[in-house]
């Protein structure tokens, strides 16, 4: 899987961590796939393994008892589904402190990817991905960081392409922003890199680190991918634009 620093770079959150490890729940229907995720994480220095679910309503059961840090959560399972559960455990409303959720999926172009983004999955996770890349999705997740594979940003931007014209909100939510911080976002949101952004806007990336961050912080968003699917929705970036990537 292959995660540009434009959606992986840091939005400047710590995680919840501390100086302690961090704790992954791993939810998958098929045991050998679970198995498989848990002893590659807990051979990681600095992660360990709360637990493990087959279902969302396990899945649900287990972050009451073991309160993860991160989810690694398949989207189609019997039941209660992925969708489900990711809204339940990030919608914050049964007193828990919301986990970080990374989407477990077979196929880059999951025709689910739009709506987990939305539940709040804070990104996505091929499972033939290589080793070291399930172990940085952890650790991302866990800093507050959104993970997109570039075939994943594509799938959203079709998503938002598909959409009538009429059902896109206004953009009056972005009033609060300044210019540059409204510049920041759509640079974002073309797949830009903290890197890429700061070559575009002539500055540091430290500064664009900050201005990411007081745009999260402004609009009361969790992470970059929010940031993404905000600009689509409010059409200050638009499908098909020609300026629309890097």
């Amino acid at each position: 899987m292959t995660m540009p620093a434009g959606l992986a770079g840091s939005t400047g959150s710590t995680g919840s961590t501390g100086s302690g490890p961090i704790r992954v729940l791993v939810v998958d229907d098929q045991e050998l796939v679970r198995s498989g995720f848990c002893v590659i994480l807990e051979t990681a220095d600095g992660i360990e393994v709360a637990g493990e679910a087959a279902n969302g309503e396990a899945a649900l059961a287990a972050a009451h008892a073991h309160h993860p840090d991160v989810v690694l959560m398949d989207i189609r399972m019997p039941g209660m589904d992925g969708l489900e559960a990711t809204r339940r455990l990030t919608g914050g409303s049964d007193g828990l402190t919301p986990p970080k959720v990374v989407m477990l999926t077979t196929f880059d172009l999951d025709e689910y990817v739009y709506e987990a983004l939305r539940a709040g999955a804070s990104g996505f996770l091929l499972k033939d991905s290589p080793r070291a890349d399930l172990i940085a999705a952890v650790r991302a997740a866990a800093a507050g960081n959104a993970l997109l594979a570039p075939t994943v940003t594509r799938r959203l931007i079709e998503a938002f392409a598909r959409r009538p014209p009429e059902a896109a909100p206004s953009p009056a939510r972005l009033a609060s922003l300044t210019a540059r911080e409204r510049e920041v976002l759509v640079l974002l949101a073309r797949g830009g890199s903290n890197t890429e952004i700061a070559a575009a806007l002539f500055v540091s990336e430290a500064t664009v680190k900050t201005h990411v961050g007081n745009l999260l912080a402004k609009l009361g968003l969790r992470d970059r991918v929010q940031a993404v699917i905000l600009a689509y929705e409010t059409g200050i970036v638009v499908p098909g634009d020609p300026a629309a990537s890097f």
